[in-house]
């Protein structure tokens, strides 16, 4: 297959700036259109007038070892960066008996760490961690962790929850084990130098948006935004046409169409689409206030309302995944009884400052055996027309990793090419 005379990009999250990168790299004349206003979907950044600084709508993750986030920053540069430890080493506070470790996993792949006591989480047994070696060689896709690895007591607390929690953000016992082994096979099996946790700063914008905008722009491909794509038109087998804002515009022959879009918008879209159908809330609240000098970027919270609290240079932030249970929840109260939780890990005798609280209610896919196989692939029985998303079909859970992969994986095909990264392997 040759590359196609024109691709239309819907959607301009980190899916749609991966696929649009990939293509213009490639010499792809590329159109790209955005319902909303700005560019970075569930990875934004904004200036929230309440705490008075520029935050991001939450704490998002990714690990030294994540390929397509390399390839990707490498291509657009930019002048944010992703920052972190030198060394795989995870701070926890227990507060449920004010316990404090470091999960200190060693640099290289031979995991030597799970020997030494002092390097482990307090209370677990190296016999234990031999369940996630079975889990980073799971290959049935219809098994949940909790059939795997049984769900009580101290490593499932202190190790699996709080990990898998984060990685899946969905119940830990109901998580697809076949995705947990995929997320441990690039990162912790290949050692600590791949699973180093980093956190962009200043902002999510400067580290991934922007410079992918900007090096877009260059190359002469300026997103409409405000542009909602509201239909598709068939013809011949094919992607005929889009009705954009109520305008209908006829594609080309070779031109094709990449949806990068949220899952429920796709299926409106294209019929007969199968798609996740439950998702996940996640919270994050935000506190304007400097953490204190020694404070660990990261710190893991267990026996809290809290799970993962981020230092950054002017504020404090805190991620709770997995949040259904608390997206009702009156906002002050629990902005309250989460700060409570960071003063007292933090070391911080301040009373509550300023705060927000973010929701995102459909934060991602709920990671389950059930609902990971609902994830489509990014090939559709149109020739014309691929999708791409963090929902989509990476082999990977819901993570920024996945959706970069996702773009690039929609863009290859357009082009006809074969995929970087295997899906499903």
């Amino acid at each position: 297959m040759s590359s196609p005379r024109r691709v239309w990009v819907v959607g301009a999250g980190l899916a749609g700036l991966s696929a649009a990168v990939e293509l213009t790299r490639a010499g792809v004349k590329v159109r790209m259109v955005e319902a909303a206003p700005r560019a970075g979907g569930r990875c934004r950044s904004y200036h929230d007038d309440k705490l008075g600084q520029l935050i991001d709508n939450g704490n998002h993750f990714v690990f030294s070892g994540n390929q397509a986030v390399a390839r990707f920053r490498e291509t657009v540069g930019g002048a944010g960066a992703l920052a972190g430890p030198d060394h795989a080493r995870f701070a926890f506070h227990d507060l449920a008996d004010d316990a404090r470790w470091m999960l200190d996993v060693n640099d290289g792949p031979l995991p030597w760490w799970v020997f030494s006591p002092r390097r482990r989480a307090p209370g677990t047994r190296l016999a234990d961690h031999a369940a996630l070696a079975r889990l980073a060689l799971e290959r049935d896709r219809s098994v949940a962790i909790g059939q795997r690895i049984a769900p009580h007591g101290t490593f499932w607390r202190r190790v699996v929850e709080p990990m898998m929690l984060a990685v899946l953000n969905c119940p830990t016992e109901q998580g697809s084990a076949w995705l947990a082994g995929r997320f441990l096979r690039e990162s912790f099996v290949r050692g600590g130098q791949a699973c180093r946790t980093l956190v962009a700063l200043p902002t999510l914008d400067a580290a991934f948006v922007t410079p992918a905008l900007d090096w877009l722009r260059v190359r002469g491909v300026e997103p409409s935004f405000g542009t909602r794509l509201r239909g598709l038109e068939f013809a011949d087998g094919k992607v005929a046409a889009l009705d954009l804002a109520g305008t209908r515009t006829p594609l080309h022959d070779g031109d094709a169409v990449i949806l990068a879009v949220p899952p429920w918008v796709a299926a409106d879209l294209v019929p007969g689409l199968q798609v996740p159908t439950r998702h996940c809330a996640i919270l994050n609240l935000h506190y304007a206030i400097a953490p204190p000098p020694d404070a660990p970027l990261i710190t893991a919270l267990l026996g809290a309302t809290g799970q993962w609290v981020v230092a950054h240079e002017n504020r404090v932030s805190v991620t709770i995944s997995g949040a259904d249970d608390l997206v009702e929840r009156e906002r002050e109260g629990l902005a309250a009884e989460v700060w409570a939780e960071v003063a007292r890990t933090l070391g911080i005798s301040a009373p509550l400052p300023a705060w927000q609280v973010v929701k995102e209610k459909r934060a991602t896919f709920a990671a389950t055996p059930e609902q990971e196989v609902l994830r489509p692939p990014p090939a559709t029985r149109w020739p014309n027309l691929f999708l791409a998303g963090d929902w989509v079909q990476t082999g990977l859970p819901a993570t920024i990793e996945g959706a970069l992969r996702s773009g690039d994986h929609a863009a290859g095909l357009a082009m006809g090419h074969r995929l970087r990264y295997g899906i499903g392997a």
